[in-house]
């Protein structure tokens, strides 16, 4: 399947130029002049980039494929694959939960909460603003997500998610029916192979293994859309961590 990829330069509303360097010459590159107004509001409008970049891709029979500076970008990725009439599992690859809402959160941290804004939970502002409606929850698989707040790990084991605690485990496991959306947060990764990143957890998968895991699912077929968040361009001075990232995410994708 032929990719078509968008590269969203930003790190929630705050710009990361540093991803521009990303961007190929058939790439689209999402950076609208955003609103005054609320952090919201102002990442709506990158979403809504997104979402309609997705459903276009989707309508040529193409992948989406989004590079975003933080996992909120996959909304405006799932608000896209709704609108084409696509259902897909949701595959999040991540060493934290991104479950949090205003209630758990113990930082308040807008970041930590993209996977509960989309299963429906917390603040909804951005599926509004998309006119999405939440993914249900047992379309999702939690890989790793080894770094959890205590209101969100309580939270993850009362929802419909399925956790997979060992990434190592899809190897092994049948993969569900259908098409995939995987979402791959680079933190995942052993910080020991990938320290640039913004909120390191020790532990996770070695490279090694997560190739494995992205070859398998690669070959599967099933990979409808794909999206990286990205490593912290600022803490990554002789770009390892970026062109590590980059090589797996491309097995995953066949880029």
């Amino acid at each position: 399947m032929k990719n078509r990829v968008i590269v969203t330069p930003f790190f929630l509303d705050e710009p990361e130029p540093e991803l521009e360097a990303l961007a190929g010459a058939d790439w689209y590159l999402n950076k609208p002049e955003l609103p005054a107004g609320d952090r919201m509001h102002r990442m709506a409008t990158l979403h809504q980039g997104i979402a309609n970049f997705t459903e276009m891709a989707l309508a040529a029979g193409e992948r989406p494929v989004s590079y975003a500076g933080d996992c909120c970008a996959v909304i405006g990725v799932q608000a896209g694959l709704q609108r084409a009439g696509l259902e897909t599992t949701l595959l999040w690859l991540d060493a934290h939960g991104d479950f949090n809402t205003w209630e758990t959160s113990p930082s308040g941290f807008l970041g930590g909460m993209p996977l509960a804004m989309i299963a429906g939970r917390g603040e909804l502002t951005l599926l509004d603003a998309l006119e999405m409606q939440p993914l249900a929850e047992e379309r999702v698989i939690l890989c790793d997500a080894r770094d959890l707040d205590p209101g969100e790990k309580e939270a993850v084991a009362r929802s419909n998610i399925l956790h997979l605690r060992d990434p190592v485990s899809l190897l092994e496991d049948d993969l569900p029916e259908g098409p995939l959306y995987v979402h791959f947060d680079v933190d995942i990764l052993d910080p020991g192979e990938a320290p640039a990143v913004s909120y390191p957890a020790p532990g996770g998968p070695s490279a090694g293994e997560l190739e494995r895991i992205f070859r398998r699912l690669a070959k599967s077929g099933q990979v409808a859309a794909a999206s990286i968040s990205s490593w912290n361009p600022e803490l990554d001075g002789d770009l390892s961590t970026r062109k590590l990232c980059v090589r797996l995410f491309n097995i995953l994708v066949g880029g």
